[in-house]
Order: structure tokens, then sequence, then C-alpha cells
């Protein structure tokens, strides 16, 4: 019985896909191990957003050859799809597979003999045009569900459609036979993933299901507590999505939108879709309709042509949004996006410095969101999570929420009341009704 460890860099759809693929692997009867446990398989799953992506793949190839020196190393994901031949030259990998080939990757390399030089197999990304259903199981409390995959923007500091291809998703009746077989284990929460979530419902190429009509479906699948959006285009965050999420049952108070940048100058630039007086129209209706929601916000510091002034710009727009809290991104050039050819790049201490005024502008809208929420009753999903004596788990609205560790809390929602902000920024709380925390 031949063992197999993963190794996942990058998002939320990777871990979901990584997931799935792993269960291909249990069901040809492979052991799944820890990436410690002397492996004879070693699949690392790669990511291809940043520079430093490129190098950890490399570190990683490196410590799964010092674990076991004999064993396949396979890599799949974003980096091997756009520079298969680059990772091929890579010490110690035996096999690299693109965005169509990954899924079938068992049966392609079926019996794992290392081979004198490495194999790829990697198609054109016009070919992968099917969609394969994901969702991780990794986690007891919550699983990522794929619904899209793919992208048909073309954003200009962007390589994810020349990584997976043009935007497909799976059927809404697919989903929610997969939510229901979800419903049937101990998961209690389910996040919507995919590469452009809210550009949901093509399928071969043709417009056949709409976003909204999906999660009105799932919003009826008994046995999921909860359900989350991972992350939707402000130009695709209607206001018939927000109007359901504010008076859905499942749906939870928390959006996570990409802004990328205050400037509409730098917004033009990156050819994103929308204008920032867009973006505001969207806050300003979300917190009409749930004035407690968590908004979060994607945004990219240092792009080329980003003047002190546009960044200073972004700064103001974003201190004066209500918003929860930032994903600050440092740019950084891909080969073949048009952003790379650009003029005027910004020096990289000068991009660190902006990175680090936004860090912390990030912890102090995260911190004055939490305190708004200070005395307020929420239910709380306990999830496996403990540290110093505490468990942790997450309100409806994202509030990370701390509690005295008790093993029958773990996996289960309780309603507390939210009562002072702890040293390491999560939220201290008491019972709001239950015996759970009698030691209080």
């Amino acid at each position: 019985m031949k063992k197999v460890a993963f190794y996942t860099l990058g998002c939320k759809l990777n871990y979901s896909e990584t997931s799935t693929i792993s269960r291909k692997f249990e069901e040809k009867g492979y052991q799944k191990v820890d990436f410690t446990n002397t492996p004879d398989i070693f699949i690392i799953n790669t990511c291809s957003v940043t520079e430093n992506a490129d190098k950890k793949c490399h570190k990683v190839v490196r410590e799964a050859r010092a674990i076991s020196p004999n064993a396949y190393i396979a890599i799949i994901g974003c980096y091997a799809q756009l520079k298969p031949k680059e990772i091929s030259e890579i010490p110690g990998v035996d096999a690299v597979l693109g965005a169509s080939e990954k899924f079938r990757l068992v049966e392609l390399l079926d019996g794992f003999v290392r081979p004198e030089k490495a194999t790829v197999f990697a198609s054109e990304i016009e070919e992968a045009t099917q969609f394969n259903t994901s969702y991780s199981m990794h986690d007891r409390t919550r699983t990522f569900l794929k619904v899209q995959d793919g992208c048909d923007y073309s954003c200009s500091f962007c390589t994810i459609p020349l990584a997976r291809g043009s935007s497909r998703s799976d059927s809404i009746q697919n989903i929610l036979a997969t939510a229901q077989k979800i419903a049937q284990t101990d998961v209690k929460e389910i996040v919507l993933t995919g590469v452009n979530t809210g550009d949901f419902g093509i399928q071969q190429g043709e417009r056949k299901e709409r976003f909204i009509g999906l999660i009105k479906e799932l919003d009826n699948v008994e046995g999921i507590e909860r359900f989350r959006i991972s992350s939707i285009e402000p130009n695709l965050l209607t206001d018939e999505i927000i109007e359901f999420v504010a008076t859905a049952r499942r749906f939870v108070p928390h959006f996570h939108i990409p802004l990328q940048s205050g400037s509409n100058k730098i917004l033009r630039l990156m050819r994103r879709r929308y204008q920032r007086e867009l973006y505001t129209e969207r806050v300003s209706k979300i917190k009409a309709l749930m004035p407690h929601c968590c908004i979060g916000v994607d945004v990219i510091v240092g792009f080329p042509g980003e003047t002190k002034e546009d960044f200073l710009e972004t700064y103001q727009f974003l201190n004066e949004l209500d918003i929860s809290y930032l994903h600050v991104f440092t740019y950084s050039e891909r080969e073949n996006t048009l952003a790379a050819e650009m003029a005027n790049s910004v020096p990289h201490k000068e991009r660190a410095e902006r990175s680090k005024m936004l860090h912390i502008l990030s912890d102090k809208k995260r911190r004055a969101f939490y305190e708004q929420n200070l005395g307020r009753t929420f239910e709380v999903l306990f999830e496996n999570d403990v540290e110093d004596g505490k468990i942790h788990g997450f309100t409806d609205n994202y509030v990370r929420v701390s509690a005295q560790y008790d093993p029958l809390l773990i996996n289960e929602l309780k309603k507390v009341r939210l009562t002072s902000i702890e040293a390491n920024g999560t939220v201290a709380a008491e019972e709001a009704e239950s015996e759970v925390f009698s030691h209080h």
C-alpha cells in the first residue's frame, strides 16, 4: 500500500481541489499520510499569484526530497500550468501536470515509477474546458465547495486566466447534490469558492444559470447551518444578491469584495470593471440592510504607475469606508501580463512601506469592527482550534471568538455574548443562555 502526502500552496480553491484529488487516491487504495511520514509519493499543488509562489515550490520539493529521497514527486496547480518546462527542470521533480490533467493524476501516473527525466502532462489552457467538482474535507467544521473555475476577465496584473482557463461552472443541480452529501457529514458550514464566483453559471461556453439562483437553492439545504460566499467582484455583487443574503436563512452576513485600488486612474490601468464609486455604493447598500455585516477587501499596493498621491487616495478611501479588514497584496511582476510591460515601476522598498501602512489600517479596521459588535449576542461555530487553553470559533459575521476550552464545544453552534477584546485580537465571550460557559 503506497503512502501519499499532499502539500497545498495558495488559495481555498486549491485546498478544495487537493482534498478531492486525495480522495481519488484513497479510493484507489493509497494511504494518505502526513508530509513528514516518509511518503512514497508527494503531490504538491502550486499557486502562481505572487513571485514567492515559485520560490516556495522549489523549497517544498527540496524538503520532500530530504524526507523521502526515493519518493515520486508530482507538481500540479497554477504554476504547473504556466511554467511546466521550468518546473520539470527543478531537481527532484518527476512529473508536472497542467490544469486539464491534474484530476486524472492517478490514472496518468499509475504505478508512480520514477522516470529518468521528468514527464510533463500539460495541454494548452484553451483545452481546460471541463468543470471538476471539488470540495475540501480536511476540517470537520467547514468545507470549501468549488462552484466555478477559470476567469474571462483580463485584469492587467493577473495570470489566473492563463493558469485556469476561461470561466466555467458546475450546474445548480450538481452543486445541490454535493451540498446534500456534505450535509450527511459533521460539517456545519460550507464556503462557496471559485476564481470569479459571481460569474457562476457558464457551462460549455454559454450562460445557463446565475449566482442568485444558486444561492437561493442552497439556502434550503437541510443539515448545513451556514453558507458563506468566499469572494465576489463588486460589479457582480448585485442588489438582488445583497437583499437576498440580508433575509436568507443560512447565508451569513459576510462579503469579501476585491477592490485592488481606491484610485480610478489605477483601476483603469488594472483593467478592473468598475470605478471606486460603484464600490462605495455596494458597501453602503450592504451596511444599510445589514449594519453588522463583515466586509473584507482585497487591495494591491505598488502597481506600476501608482504614485504616492494615488496610494494616499486609496488609503483615504479605505480609511473612510465602513469595512472590516483588508487582505493586502504587494504587486509583483508576472510574465505574460500587460502590467509587467508597464512603465513607472514602483521601487520595492516603496511597495513594502505602502503594504505596511495598509496592514496597520487593516488591524485598526478589524478592531473597530469587533468593538461595534461587543455586547451583542451571536451564535459561534467553535472549531477544533485550541491554543493556550482557549478554543476559537467564528460568529456568522466573522468575528473570531475565544472561550475556555471545552471538548463539548468543538463543532457546535453556541449562543454567546461578546464581552471584550483580548490582547491577541480575538474577542472574549460569555454564555448567552446555556450552562456551557459555567466556569465564568
